[in-house]
């Protein structure tokens, strides 16, 4: 979610793992077992699901989930549902995490208990509510007390069976009495906006007096409340139900008559006895990041500080580098520094010179690149960053058809089913490892022009380092591409963005067997049979012992790592982007067509954006990237319908409705991503729709008629490597400043070695300082920048609690985080 705030974002994203279950109850029934999935929610809204595990009470999923969050919610929630073929799937069980206790389980395998689910603790969403309580002076001159409830709008309700038609009940309510009045019911919407009053008689008239409106029948009135319940009005059978409730005792307007806030719902007390039961458990490993992110300017010192890295002499003396040292897991460091060079150009410069040094301090050209160095991270996470579509390309035809047919590949004697012929599985596997392996030997001219710079930087200053070895420069190329990037695609296809879910154990085992083969036959050792552990694998590799192998990999090697080397942009192939299944409404084509809403499968490549009756089906309907002109929300009110989208064409614009609120923003940065460099992109739009010959945001009655809203801001248009720059910038800051005892300890560092030629002291012997002045006078700099925005996050933080008013819409009362 991106909230500015005097210029300040706010950015929320969300890692998960999700483990495994255990322990949760049997089925009813003589078979006992069950066929469990697992969803990831924001509040109520489901936002991830995982595969089916069949005929477990102790489901292992295994599947990671990453998601920028588009919106502010309260609880990260999981489900744990039974699948049903007849009726609709069962909750066993779920787990929610408060948003401000996130932190608290940051990054660590945590075992969560399942907690029963009903329909009365399922509840979201806030309501404005005003009452006023007043003194009425009868007709016959004698006074009474009248309670005025306005219910203004509600927000966010739940969606319940995919519809929402909500309406309030007001009781007032006190140990003698229950008065019901009720609103009228807004369809389709779970953001209803009331605005209905209602009064209630408080007290009986009495003679009239100039008393305190409290001072009759006071007892009387501390005892009543008011209640605010939340409906859905159903047509099914079982009644209407129930999406929340607000308690509010009448005692709040004693200090003043008048009362107005925001509140939050919260779950119905039915007065049963909970019954204690032991559901389960569910094993996740969250991340939660909220970053504050300021305006450019703000990081102008750091920034600049951490580019000119590329360019420090000698390179240990540099910022990265020094955040590479403080760091104790160098992936911590890598991933800003990474998308921060890259997104200022300087990757290559970078990554040649922080490797050119740890290449120098290498005495043995086996061992180059080992090891979990800042280099290798930040070689790993460019390859992943730029390379994400290459593996598309190459990779992703055959590993869908690994994960759809199911061949068995198993080699292992011990291992085998029975029915299972093992020459037949070698053959499978063989066949397999073929064509993954033509496949990457001969995409050399897809591979991205980046890693070429890099692989090409490697391989000079490996073979300067290490003269007398011929094979350094093929090696330290191939320990990056085949060990760390091909291999581990292989072998978890989801971790990269080739599969959706976590593979199958068959599947998943044929993977390991590809994965280890492709890797051994890229690293170019002498006895490949022998460095396997495993008798049978060293059977199998004996096909692969063949001259025609190794020159096919130097081959595939010298062209990804040549200068010279030529971009093809020109016959550059389809890569598809993104697909899945949404619903459009139907353009009108055709003057008298039906525009009715249908579901279809959506395609997007670097080409044309299309959609099908099916997948795999011949499209109905495609879009070339240079027709699409914006891509912006679509206002709910339009059609009633939640987490629409708009793709504007030159004719008419396609409207979309994903199926939640982060598949729809990830459409829509997609999308704009890709046609961000159309020449005719407009600069505003309708953000409503065009209906019954008006649009209706601003009554325009043409549908040619020019936008009223300003389009919003654009995006990189490089698809592969989107960053924000000082969003990166700021995680640099929050690691330095993590580590700031580290960067204390380094100056100290810096000078004992200044000072003192003799043996380190055990303490600073972790530090690489080849330049103690240099070293220690960017330390003095990095303190400073860190120290700056450090004070500017906390006259933010001051400013924004002098603002926040309890009881407004940002933050209504029921929060405890305030």
């Amino acid at each position: 979610m991106a909230v500015e705030d005097e210029g300040l974002r706010v950015l929320q994203s969300v890692k998960v793992k999700i483990g495994e279950a255990k322990n949760m109850p049997p089925y009813p029934g003589p078979n006992k077992m069950r066929d469990c999935y697992c969803t990831v929610n924001l509040d109520q809204e489901e936002v991830f699901r995982t595969k089916i595990v069949e005929k477990s009470l102790c489901p292992f999923y295994g599947e990671d989930f990453y998601c920028e969050i588009p919106r502010s919610f309260r609880y990260l929630s999981f489900y744990i549902f039974d699948r049903d073929v007849f009726r609709r799937d069962s909750i066993i069980g779920k787990v929610a995490v408060k948003k401000d206790e996130l932190q608290k389980y940051h990054n660590r395998d945590t075992w969560f208990s399942l907690q029963p689910v009903d329909a009365d603790s399922e509840v979201q969403g806030k309501v404005h509510l005003e009452l006023r309580l007043s003194e009425v002076i009868t007709d016959c001159g004698s006074t009474c007390h009248k309670l005025a409830t306005r219910v203004l709008e509600c927000q966010d309700l739940p969606i319940v069976n995919g519809q929402c038609d909500p309406y309030a009940t007001i009781t007032l309510s006190s140990p003698s009495r229950s008065e019901v009045k009720k609103t009228k019911v807004k369809r389709k919407t779970n953001n209803p906006q009331f605005d209905e009053m209602f009064y209630f008689e408080v007290t009986k008239p009495c003679s009239y007096s100039r008393k305190s409106h409290f001072d009759v029948e006071e007892e009387h009135v501390e005892k009543m409340e008011i209640r605010i319940g939340l409906w859905n009005a159903s047509n099914l059978k079982f009644g209407d139900e129930f999406l929340g409730e607000l308690r509010l005792p009448l005692k709040i307007l004693k200090l003043t008559p008048s009362h107005q806030a925001w509140y939050f719902l919260h779950p119905r007390d039915n007065g049963k006895p909970v019954k204690l039961v032991d559901l389960g458990s569910l094993r996740l490993n969250i991340v939660y990041t909220e970053d504050h992110v300021f305006p450019c300017h703000y990081y102008d010192g750091l920034r600049d500080l951490t580019i000119k890295s590329a360019d420090a002499e000698p390179v240990s003396s540099s910022a990265a580098h020094v955040l590479g040292e403080v760091c104790r897991e160098k992936q911590q460091a890598a991933m800003p520094l990474v998308r921060l060079f890259l997104h200022y150009g300087r990757i290559v410069p970078f990554i040649s010179a922080i490797a050119n040094a740890e290449i120098n301090r290498t005495l043995d050209p086996n061992t180059i690149f080992r090891g979990n160095s800042l280099t290798s991270k930040c070689i790993d996470e460019t390859m992943k960053l730029a390379g994400r579509h290459y593996l598309q390309v190459t990779l992703k035809p055959i590993i869908d058809e690994i994960c759809e047919v199911h061949k068995s590949c198993e080699i292992d004697p011990v291992k085998l089913k029975d029915g299972e012929n093992l020459e037949s599985n070698m053959d499978n596997l063989r066949q397999y490892v073929e064509r993954i392996f033509n496949v990457i030997t001969t995409s050399g001219m897809s591979c991205p022009t980046v890693m070429c710079d890099i692989f090409f930087s490697l391989r000079e200053s490996a073979a300067k380092r290490f003269q007398d070895d011929l094979d350094v420069r093929y090696t330290a190329v191939s320990s990056f591409i085949f060990l760390r990037f091909f291999a581990p695609a292989i072998l978890s296809p989801n971790l990269f963005q080739l599969h959706l879910h976590h593979p199958d154990p068959l599947t998943a085992r044929t993977l390991t067997l590809v994965s280890k083969t492709i890797q051994t036959l890229g690293s170019l050792s002498k006895s490949k049979s022998a460095s396997f552990k495993e008798s049978y694998m060293a059977t199998f590799y004996e096909h692969f012992n063949d001259k025609k192998y190794t020159d096919a990999v130097r081959n595939f090697l010298d062209l990804i790592s040549s200068s010279g080397r030529k971009d093809h942009r020109s016959i550059e192939q389809p890569i598809v982007l993104k697909e899945g299944c949404m619903i459009k409404r139907a353009q009108g084509r055709n003057r008298f067509g039906i525009k009715n809403f249908k579901k279809r499968w959506f395609r997007l490549s670097n080409h044309e954006f299309t959609y099908h009756k099916h997948k795999g089906d011949h499209p109905l309907y495609n879009i070339p990237i240079e027709n699409i002109l914006a891509v912006e929300k679509l206002e709910e009110e339009s059609f009633k319908m939640k987490n629409m989208f708009q793709v504007i064409q030159p004719e008419r614009a396609l409207y979309i409705q994903a199926n939640n609120c982060v598949e729809a923003k990830d459409w829509m940065d997609i999308l704009t991503k890709v046609s961000q460099c159309n020449q005719k992109r407009l600069t505003t739009y309708h953000p409503s729709a065009y209906l019954n010959g008006h649009w209706l945001c601003c009554k325009a009655s043409a549908d040619c008629a020019s936008g009223c809203t300003p389009c919003t801001g654009g995006l990189p248009a490089d698809i592969q490597l989107d960053v924000d720059g000082d969003r990166e910038t700021e995680h640099i800051y929050s690691l330095f400043n993590t580590h700031r005892t580290k960067l204390e300890k380094m100056q100290e560092a810096c000078g004992s070695k200044s000072v003192y030629d003799g043996p380190e002291q055990e303490e600073y012997s972790t530090f690489i300082i080849d330049d103690p002045q240099a070293t220690y006078k960017v330390l003095k700099q990095i303190i400073a920048a860190v120290q700056t925005l450090e004070l500017e996050h906390a006259q933010y933080k001051t400013n924004k609690f002098k603002r926040t008013k309890y009881g407004s819409q940002d933050h209504p009362i029921g929060d405890k985080t305030l």
